[in-house]
């Protein structure tokens, strides 16, 4: 299976343009024989949104903008990062990410933990997602994440339980501070979170950033891919737009599992009960 990591700069609040480099960019994967093609978090729009939100949401049932997405992907599956606005919750916004398959909307996930701190105002303009969902996929079971659900370890759980070979996170991390070379000191941090999912779920992880600036915050980039038992496949640039192209087998995930046993051995129903009880508690 050959994957490519769509590491681009969107362009603030301007949907066309964005729409037209994501065109683009489904047309070159095609040509390259591409069968998955994933777009960072926020794609679509452009990250610091902040009153712009509402402006720029989408409804990817009706849109005509999103269905010339939907339409491009014959032949290849795509994950695009969005503001959805849907029929059934109007005047709610959340950050969305849909994964397209063959000129069909699969599955859309609502980004579950929204920062809202220093830089991050994502709670004051997006609602949450609620639940975290695999879903059959052209080439096995997928599950999606948005940037800071990644770093909450519960929700890779959630997929890796669920039976995912495929974890994929599209983000807009942001860099801070210098690690050698251009590489940011954060970006260890996604790429550890990287290793251990993939380690210990015996699955694949795609991990897809942004690069470039936008009102004063500069985006770290460092896509990657990491194969089950935490081996690192390829990784991006951390300034520049890029298309990280590589293959996958997904057989190394049967051979992960019949090597590591964790699934064989898992017992979700032992943490579910356990969290049960955590958040049943009555406070102190």
């Amino acid at each position: 299976m050959k994957i490519a990591l769509a590491q681009i700069a969107p362009k603030l609040g301007d949907v066309e343009a964005n729409i037209d480099t994501h065109l683009e960019i489904i047309d070159k994967a095609r040509k390259q024989k591409v069968d998955l093609v994933c777009f960072p978090e926020l794609g679509l729009t452009g990250y610091t949104l902040k009153d712009l939100v509402e402006e720029v949401a989408l409804d990817p049932a009706s849109d005509p903008r999103f269905r010339r997405i939907v339409a491009a992907t014959k032949g290849l599956s795509a994950v695009v990062g969005f503001v959805l606005e849907s029929p059934e919750d109007r005047g709610l916004y959340y950050n969305a990410a849909a994964f397209i398959a063959d000129s069909k909307v699969v599955h859309v996930h609502r980004k579950v933990f929204l920062p809202t701190g220093g830089i991050f105002e994502e709670a004051k303009f997006f609602a949450p997602g609620r639940d975290f969902r695999t879903f059959k996929a052209p080439f096995g079971r997928a599950g999606l994440l948005i940037c800071r659900d990644f770093l909450q370890y519960g929700s890779s759980y959630v997929h890796y339980a669920s039976g995912a070979d495929l974890i994929i996170c599209i983000s807009a991390g942001p860099g801070r501070g210098v690690a050698g070379g251009q590489a940011f000191e954060t970006s260890r941090m996604w790429e550890l979170m990287g290793e251990a999912v993939s380690y210990f779920s015996t699955a694949f992880v795609l991990y897809t950033n942004r690069v470039g600036s936008e009102d004063g915050v500069t985006f770290a980039g460092g896509s990657f891919v990491f194969a089950p038992g935490g081996r690192l496949v390829a990784r991006g640039s951390s300034i520049d737009p890029e298309l990280v192209v590589c293959r996958i087998d997904l057989a190394d995930v049967r051979e992960g599992r019949r090597k590591w046993l964790f699934k064989r051995d898992e017992k979700p129903e032992a943490i579910w009960r356990s969290l049960e009880r955590i958040v049943r508690a009555p406070e102190d």
